[in-house]
């Protein structure tokens, strides 16, 4: 099978995926190969290179061969930066494409090379990860067209609102096939070592030997409008002028002291409280240890206001034993139900929802324990598995001779 990514920058989709096919390769029932149109991509103030990649390196040390078309471009929330192909780089997608049984393309922009005429017809599956198809550029018109020829067999759904927005827009439902999003429990899990690991590199000391130490509030997203920073940043200064040993980390692409973007929004948010509190808050740009990060917590925040399905940050900063607070978009709510708090799209309003998850974080911490199967990365890849399966058992029906007709 061949997965054709745009590229590999940092975002939950693409860590999704590659561990999804770490996972199908594990048994060795399943070959698995990445074709990636770009080789770096620029986005969210940040240059990233493919060699340099977490997923990438995973990929790759996992045994799955990873190649690129080579592409070098800027990307604007996910939307190919051109749908024009020269004929090496069609070439290079034939020849991927020829061992494959079956094409499965992260999320739908890359059908825009799929869908290009003379290459091998392929049965493809689209894996789904937002609940904004209108707000995908070209990818939606790319998806329904590829639909009505009959190149798309299925399509993946991280999140019910996923299959919900794409029905409302014109898919058909029963191509919609919804698979949660799963995370490692054996990596993300509550770690007190970690723990203290982490608070100890950025300076912040427990009370006491196994005390909780000072709150911590953790905000893991790229630099991007639908993550809507400003109104973080808000409820960042709220809650750190209230409670006076608190402090905020964001991780992500852009979440450093490099994007000028950034610090024109902490400037905005923080205005004359800037010197007095901005020394507990830490930028600490991508990181290769959410694990730590997250056991290092006691609230994983999300303030999205358009387009998430269903957060992976929420879901591992749970497993880790943070408590969740989040706005109402895609899943959030429902991922969160019992475990932590839904906000309105209020800064003041979402700094006491994280005072109140640190209040209560002993108490969520049986809900947490007791919700990580739902949450498994092994149900994730077996629900995979099941439809992959059967994709290629009918492709190989329609081969066989007497069988589909001939």
């Amino acid at each position: 099978m061949l997965s054709v990514y745009e590229g590999f920058f940092s975002g939950g989709a693409r860590i999704v995926h590659s561990d999804v096919l770490l996972g199908l390769v594990e048994g060795g029932q399943q070959w698995h190969r990445v074709l990636s149109l770009h080789g770096e991509v620029h986005r969210e103030a940040t240059a990233q290179r493919m060699e340099d990649d977490a997923c990438y390196r995973a990929l790759t040390a996992g045994g799955i061969e990873v190649t690129s078309l080579g592409r070098s471009a800027g990307l604007v929330d996910g939307t190919v930066a051109a749908s024009v192909f020269s004929g090496p780089e069609l070439a290079d997608t034939a020849r991927a494409m020829a061992g494959a049984d079956v094409i499965l393309s992260l999320k739908e922009q890359p059908l825009a090379l799929l869908n290009q005429n003379g290459l091998p017809r392929r049965p493809v599956v689209v894996c789904l990860h937002r609940s904004d198809p209108e707000n995908q550029g070209p990818a939606l018109d790319e998806l329904k067209a590829a639909i009505a020829d009959g190149t798309v067999v299925a399509c993946v759904c991280c999140a019910e609102s996923t299959r919900d927005a794409y029905e409302a827009a014109g898919i058909p439902g029963e191509l919609l096939h919804v698979i949660p999003n799963g995370v490692d429990l054996l990596r993300f899990r509550p770690d007190a070592a970690a723990r203290l690991a982490f608070r100890e590199s950025l300076g912040i000391s427990a009370t006491a030997p196994g005390a909780p130490g000072a709150p911590v509030v953790v905000f893991a997203a790229r630099y991007a409008g639908m993550k809507n920073v400003p109104l973080f940043l808000k409820a960042a200064r709220a809650w750190l002028a209230r409670e006076g040993g608190g402090h905020v980390v964001m991780c992500g692409a852009g979440m450093t002291e490099d994007n000028p973007a950034l610090w024109a929004d902490i400037e905005v948010a923080f205005g004359a409280d800037r010197a007095a509190l901005g020394d507990r808050l830490h930028l600490l740009g991508v990181r290769h240890d959410m694990e730590t990060v997250y056991a290092g917590s006691d609230v994983v925040a999300l303030t999205s206001a358009s387009g998430e399905a269903a957060p992976l940050c929420l879901i591992e900063g749970m497993m880790c034993g943070a408590v969740p607070v989040t706005t109402d978009v895609g899943d959030s709510a429902s991922i969160v139900e019992g475990h932590g708090f839904v906000t309105p799209f209020d800064p003041d309003a979402i700094a006491f929802a994280w005072s109140a998850a640190v209040a209560d974080r002993e108490l969520f911490a049986p809900a947490l324990a007791a919700s990580r199967e739902r949450f498994s990365r092994t149900r994730m890849i077996a629900a995979y598995a099941d439809l992959l399966a059967h994709v290629a058992g009918d492709v190989r029906d329609e081969l066989r001779p007497g069988v589909g007709g001939q």
